[in-house]
């Protein structure tokens, strides 16, 4: 299937969109990124590719949509499967895998949302959460290179794309990852090594501004 009719429909400040871009560039994958407005109105293109959520990311390939992130990275993962595997091979470390990145999307969101909206004892509350959540994650982690092992992938690309929006965290809530969770800091620098990261994720102080004036 040719790289150039995959398209992905993009906000900059979206972390899941983010995760779409770090695994087409582990799969050194050529794509269109059309660019979303969905503080002023949407666009038709995405109403008509994702018209029950009607929200990005949505990869367009070959002229049919696939939404939600990880079900994308997933797809991309299959369709190409000759470059740079993201899931193990095994089935039951692909199982885990799998489970540990829908632990991210139920358990990291909604918490640091609500540190950046909220203040006093819902902020408190969000925090305790937040620092629950990342606990079991940095025990997760434990000494390994990436959450994989010696390879970098799927749970990987599912919770880096957060640490563009980690000083934002600490800014609103007023306390440090690295003081914290150094370990989740650590393995953030390891995987920012890699170019398909670095070029992918957004600067964070544009990040913070951009909630700043929000």
């Amino acid at each position: 299937m040719a790289d150039n009719q995959v398209t992905l429909l993009d906000f900059w400040v979206c972390m899941y969109g983010m995760r779409f871009k770090i695994a087409l560039a582990e799969k050194e994958i050529k794509y269109e990124r059309l660019e979303e407005d969905l503080i002023r109105k949407k666009s038709n293109l995405l109403i008509e590719m994702n018209p029950i959520y009607k929200k990005i990311p949505v990869l367009i390939h070959n002229g049919k949509p696939i939404c939600e992130s990880l079900i994308i990275i997933q797809y991309t993962d299959e369709v190409w499967n000759d470059r740079s595997p993201l899931l193990p091979s095994d089935l039951y470390q692909r199982a885990q895998a799998r489970f540990r990145a829908d632990l991210i999307d139920k358990k990291v969101y909604l918490p640091s949302r609500r540190i950046r909206t909220t203040k006093g004892e819902e902020q408190e509350a969000a925090k305790k959460e937040f620092f629950e959540i990342f606990k079991i994650l940095e025990e997760e982690l434990g000494d390994k290179p990436y959450f994989q092992g010696e390879a970098f992938g799927f749970v990987d690309i599912s919770l880096i794309t957060f640490s563009s929006w980690f000083q934002t965290f600490e800014t609103f809530g007023n306390f440090s990852m690295e003081v914290k969770f150094p370990k989740i800091i650590a393995w953030t620098k390891r995987c920012m090594e890699r170019e398909s990261v670095a070029k992918s994720l957004p600067d964070p102080k544009k990040i913070l501004e951009f909630f700043r004036g929000a």
